[in-house]
């Protein structure tokens, strides 16, 4: 039986938002300059960041479903609002580097492609405006059913292409599978690197935002739970896979330090083994990644930015639809698509890796307010956390320490 674009969406929608969202600047980015840097040693460290997402977003949806708020507003009534205030202190800097991140990588992708203007930098800021522009429209003016299909193409033909050009490629099986085993990347550099990896793949503060989608897409109360769960399984598949394909396609390339050099160098060599074809076919892949993460991005930071401000000013809690509608809303979106054009002269590798590390101290955090209020059986009732889910975040929280002595020379 054939299955319609409309109800599938309706399943796996939410998910695939968040699939879109989050591979477009953390994948793409980071898994290109790791693999450029560290091959194939580092496949692991996609699987962990993958399965990472899927523990923290699977607690978020339960919390939600059982309680019928989000997470932030759980957090104002329940831990304080000092940690909303925190969490928008650490909002509002995030915000600014990942919109430069998006800005910059859309503007790099789209000259790839057009080739025009011929000066690298002027071909970044403009075309990098114009899709910061044209995703603020599409968001103020569109709906949301038209918001989710642009963003499923999206990641349909990032997917096929991205992973069609790692086959085509005729990647190394044997150090591929060797990748897959855990193993210390080396120090310094190599270290900030599968960190990077780790904390960008499937994206970070972005996790937040699949409550809101789920909101949008009617789902209310605990009989949704095994629904989110799929959903978020085919997401993080989805993840896992493209970061895999981007390292093994960008594996064994010197990367250079400017924005231009990652996809040029990664089209050049496609140019050489598959032809022109190929070559173009992987950069409309890596064009339709970063796109619709830029667009799933400024949909949903300023529903986070918004439901963060109402909860410090403790004020009522309201629908999607109307945060969406409010003037905070407008004007962060606002925001969000002009101020970070102020980052676009600035490297693409330094603008993604400070994107990616700095996302990954949020992930941390979020798995200490799952434990803390999924653990409490006053709130969620029966959906509180199981012990396999208690061990899984106490992982999470694990990781992070661990790379945080390595960093400061504990360990």
């Amino acid at each position: 039986m054939r299955i319609r674009l409309p109800r599938l969406l309706h399943v796996i929608g939410p998910g695939l938002l968040v699939a879109a969202t989050g591979v477009g600047a953390g994948d793409l980015a980071s898994a290109g300059f790791a693999g450029s840097k560290l091959g194939l040693v580092v496949l692991w460290a996609v699987v962990v960041g993958a399965a990472m997402k899927y523990v923290l977003n699977e607690g978020l949806a339960r919390w939600q479903l059982a309680t019928d708020t989000t997470l932030l507003e759980g957090v104002s009534d329940h831990i304080g609002r000092w940690a909303i205030l925190l969490f928008l202190i650490y909002l509002l800097p995030f915000t600014f580097v990942v919109g430069g991140a998006l800005i910059t990588a859309t503007g790099v992708a789209t000259h790839a492609i057009v080739g025009w203007p011929a000066d690298p930098d002027t071909a970044t800021l403009v075309w990098g405006g114009i899709g910061s522009v044209a995703a603020a429209l599409l968001v103020l003016l569109g709906s949301f059913t038209l918001f989710e299909r642009v963003m499923a193409c999206g990641i349909m033909i990032m997917f096929v292409a991205v992973c069609l050009t790692a086959l085509l490629l005729g990647p190394d099986w044997a150090s591929a599978a060797r990748g897959l085993v855990p193993s210390h990347p080396g120090e310094g550099e190599a270290l900030d690197w599968t960190v990077a990896l780790v904390g960008g793949v499937g994206g970070t503060v972005t996790v937040l935002c699949y409550g809101y989608w789920m909101r949008q897409a009617g789902r209310s109360g605990t009989g949704f739970i095994s629904t989110c769960r799929i959903d978020l399984l085919v997401a993080y598949v989805f993840t896992a896979l493209f970061g895999i394909a981007m390292l093994v396609i960008a594996s064994g390339i010197e990367v250079e330090g400017r924005g231009t050099g990652l996809l040029i160098a990664l089209s050049r060599q496609l140019h050489t083994v598959l032809g022109p074809i190929g070559a173009m076919v992987f950069l409309v892949g890596a064009w339709a990644a970063i796109v619709s993460s830029l667009l799933g991005v400024w949909q949903s930071i300023p529903l986070l930015f918004t439901d963060a401000f109402r909860s410090l000013w403790g004020l009522p809690h309201v629908s999607v639809e109307r945060l969406g509608s409010t003037r905070i809303y407008r004007v962060f979106l606002l925001l969000l698509a002009t101020v970070p054009m102020l980052q676009v002269g600035i490297g693409f590798a330094a603008v993604q890796k400070a994107y990616a590390v700095l996302g990954a101290f949020f992930l941390p955090m979020l798995a200490v307010v799952l434990l803390v209020l999924n653990g409490r059986r006053t709130l969620v009732d029966a959906r509180r956390n199981s012990p396999w889910t208690v061990t899984l975040l106490i992982c999470v929280l694990t990781f992070f320490a661990w790379v945080a002595m390595e960093k400061i020379g504990v360990l």
